[in-house]
């Protein structure tokens, strides 16, 4: 019997197919790990970013299961190095104006090929990553233009598990879903 998961990717078969691939999962942080909100104090810093622990704990899995996870963002924050982190994540790159040239940097770096490379974002700043990847992948919520290029969209807005449905899609696609689903029955 297919479960809810395996219904819900299958509306996107392209998206299935294309995450066999993956060997890199690249995220954008705020409306992709943080639901968008900027918590801004008098002195103009950032007070705090709130993550979703389901999300957390799918990266957990997928580079446990082979794929890297890196986070390419336009802010610097203290707190998304601290929860990198805490999920093992080691390629940060905060502060990034030209997203697209970061992404074609680390690519080369990895020796990957962009058939080998999901992108997770939810504006305009991320369009040209979500454009070259083999697999572009969007929030609900996002905005319009970058739901109209991504592969998968998922349910869920950023910061309230969509992170994780991009993380299972991959885990499905690849082979471990229902190794692990059986894992963490034991």
């Amino acid at each position: 019997m297919p479960s809810l998961t395996t219904n819900m990717f299958s509306q996107f078969p392209q998206a299935l197919e294309r995450a066999e691939k993956i060997k890199l999962l690249v995220l954008d942080v705020d409306g992709v790990l943080t639901n968008g909100s900027l918590f801004i104090n008098e002195d103009g810093q950032e007070h705090f970013k709130q993550f979703n622990s389901l999300d957390g704990h799918g990266l957990k899995l997928l580079t446990s299961n082979g794929v890297e996870v890196a986070i390419i963002t336009g802010r610097t924050s203290a707190m998304v190095s601290q929860r990198a982190n805490s999920l093992n994540i080691n390629i940060v790159l905060m502060g990034v104006e030209h997203k697209l040239s970061a992404l074609n940097s680390l690519v080369n770096s990895k020796n990957l090929t962009l058939a080998q490379v999901a992108v997770m974002g939810d504006d305009w700043p991320d369009l040209a990553m979500l454009k070259i990847a083999g697999l572009a992948i969007a929030p609900a919520q996002a905005h319009t233009e970058v739901r109209n290029a991504a592969h998968f969209i998922a349910s869920k807005d950023g910061g309230e598990g969509a992170v994780r449905e991009a993380c299972d899609l991959l885990l499905m696609a690849q082979g471990h879903y229902q190794r692990l689903i059986m894992e963490s029955l034991v």
